[in-house]
C-alpha cells in the first residue's frame, strides 16, 4: 500500500480538533487510510478517537497508507499543517 511520512505540525498534536478534521477528510474522501507511529500499530483516520490514541506529539513522525493517492495527500497534508492556527 502506498505510504507517506510526515511530521505532525499542530502545537499541541493530533489532539481532538486536528483529529477530528483529519476524519471528517477520510470520512469525506470514502477511502481506507490509516496512520502510525514507529512502531505503533496502524490507527483508522476515519475516527478521530483512534487518531487520538497515538499520542502523537509536535513534530512526531505519521506514517499514513492508503491506496487512494487524493486521499493519502490530503491527510499528509493535514497532519503537517498546525491546524491549531
Amino acid at each position: 500500500m502506498p505510504s507517506k511520512t510526515v511530521a505532525v505540525g499542530s502545537a499541541v498534536g493530533l489532539h481532538a480538533r486536528p483529529a477530528a478534521l483529519i476524519a471528517e477528510a477520510v470520512g469525506a474522501s470514502g477511502a481506507t487510510v490509516t496512520l502510525a507511529v514507529a512502531d505503533g500499530e496502524p490507527v483508522d483516520a476515519g475516527s478521530a478517537l483512534m487518531i487520538m490514541t497515538l499520542g502523537a506529539a509536535k513534530d512526531t513522525e505519521v506514517t499514513i497508507e492508503s491506496d487512494d493517492a487524493d486521499a493519502l495527500a490530503k491527510v499528509a497534508e493535514l497532519v503537517a499543517a498546525d491546524l491549531d492556527a
